[in-house]
């Protein structure tokens, strides 16, 4: 089955806000809390909507996940320069489409993505107490950065180098 990636419209923002809203709730269920409702819901994340800043993955036509991607990230990252890198957040998939091929198609894209507009890294953050999703991000080819603690929440940063960066 093909998966494809889309950029976000406006129309789009109950769809996004569904992903995210569905995997904080499966989250939730298992004790390991990730965002409020009220940091996904639609109303929230609308700006980002349209400004272009979140995507969608879809599996035979039909929504099966998203991410945001951005090329500042002055809050999880301020000690980098922000010009040769990229950054992720809000990454989330469909239950139904768990098990890998669209969180990994996903990963992938951004990657590319990065590249077409040539940065050097793709970086991201995660929760520091979720060793099997770190475990996940280093399978894929990330590494570990640095942990940081960025208001109430002590992360896990990593890196994907894209690009050797010439000296």
């Amino acid at each position: 089955m093909y998966i494809s990636i889309r950029q976000a419209n406006i129309q789009d923002t109950l769809i996004v806000s569904d992903v995210l809203l569905e995997a904080a709730s499966w989250l939730q269920q298992r004790g390991i809390p990730l965002w409020h409702d009220s940091e996904v819901s639609p109303a929230s994340i609308s700006k980002d909507v349209t400004n272009g800043l979140y995507f969608i993955a879809e599996w035979a036509g039909e929504p099966a996940g998203t991410i945001r991607f951005q090329l500042e990230d002055l809050l999880f990252w301020p000690d980098i320069s922000q010009e040769d890198s990229a950054f992720i957040h809000r990454f989330a998939v469909r239950r139904r489409y768990s098990g890998g091929k669209v969180s990994s198609a996903l990963l992938t894209w951004a990657i590319e993505h990065a590249q077409t507009l040539g940065r050097y890294y793709l970086r991201l953050d995660c929760d520091a107490s979720r060793p099997r999703l770190k475990a996940v991000y280093e399978r894929f080819g990330f590494r570990h950065h640095s942990d940081r603690q960025v208001g109430a929440y002590f992360v896990s940063r990593y890196e994907y180098e894209i690009l050797s960066q010439v000296t």
